[in-house]
């Protein structure tokens, strides 16, 4: 499932290239895109009391990207053991080469944020995303 993304002008540095902070924020973009993919939006989740803050980043920068190019940007989901999620994103630009790569965790809290079991409290979630896993 591809999210594209069209590279803003405010977007870009001096050097008229992405700044290296926007591609994060593209990741959260296409996090919330994905959910929706898989029937999960986000608005969803929070009605039914779930919060999944960010626990941790990583992001691999392959190739500059300008202002106006679209990036396509896959998302996987690499591990879910319940209340850990961690997502897999890889970014293509128009040519099909790979600009940047990048993971996110996230933890699944209710409003108090207190974990949940995911497995007994929503198994439907749970299910969903135990068979987007990645293969090992």
């Amino acid at each position: 499932m591809d999210y594209i993304h069209t590279v803003q002008y405010y977007e870009t540095d001096k050097m008229g290239i992405t700044h290296h902070s926007n591609y994060i924020r593209w990741m959260e973009e296409a996090r919330v895109d994905f959910l929706s993919q898989i029937g999960w939006e986000f608005a969803r989740l929070e009605s039914m009391g779930i919060v999944s803050p960010v626990l941790g980043v990583t992001c691999d920068y392959k190739y500059p990207t300008k202002f106006s190019e679209k990036v396509s940007i896959r998302v996987s989901v690499r591990e879910f053991k319940g209340v850990k999620l961690f997502l897999d994103y890889e970014m293509k630009n128009e040519e099909g080469r790979i600009v940047c790569s990048g993971t996110t965790s996230h933890a699944f809290l209710n409003t108090e944020g207190k974990p949940i079991r995911m497995k007994q409290e929503f198994p439907e979630l749970y299910e969903t995303l135990c068979s987007l896993q990645q293969s090992e």
